[in-house]
């Protein structure tokens, strides 16, 4: 067997730069539904520092992701957060008025949070785009 020293990467560059922007897209789902599932169960908060660590993370490298499958999912993630944080800011005064109405807008809104994170790796997994 010969050796020789202009050998070349079998691995693709694109290739291995989907699976960089794969890595990446779990991660950020991973620190999504950590969130998603925290604020559907009373009383587990982790903090919206990782939502803010996720949605950075996404806004960073969606122009990575220009083009690709993966694009969908970076624009996924970044439109779930702004309409989720949109959705809680308009409920929250019913938290201050009436505090029924207001945990159930905001359970409802954690529920809607949850089902776009889920379906997001579902399509994930199947290297495939959010948005048809």
């Amino acid at each position: 067997m010969r050796t020789d020293d202009n050998v070349v990467d079998v691995t693709p560059r694109d290739q291995a730069h989907a699976e960089s922007l794969k890595t990446v897209g779990w991660i950020s789902y991973a620190l999504h539904l950590i969130v998603a599932v925290a604020a559907v169960l009373p009383g587990a908060q982790p903090g919206i520092a990782l939502l803010v660590v996720a949605l950075v993370m996404d806004i960073v490298k969606r122009g990575d992701a220009a083009g690709t499958w993966q694009e969908s999912h970076f624009s996924w993630r970044i439109r779930t957060v702004i309409w989720a944080a949109f959705w809680y800011l308009v409920t929250w005064p019913l938290w201050l008025a009436l505090f029924l109405p207001g945990m159930l807008a905001w359970f409802i809104i954690s529920i809607w949070f949850l089902y776009r994170i889920v379906k997001g790796m579902v399509r994930m997994n199947d290297s495939r785009s959010v948005e048809p």
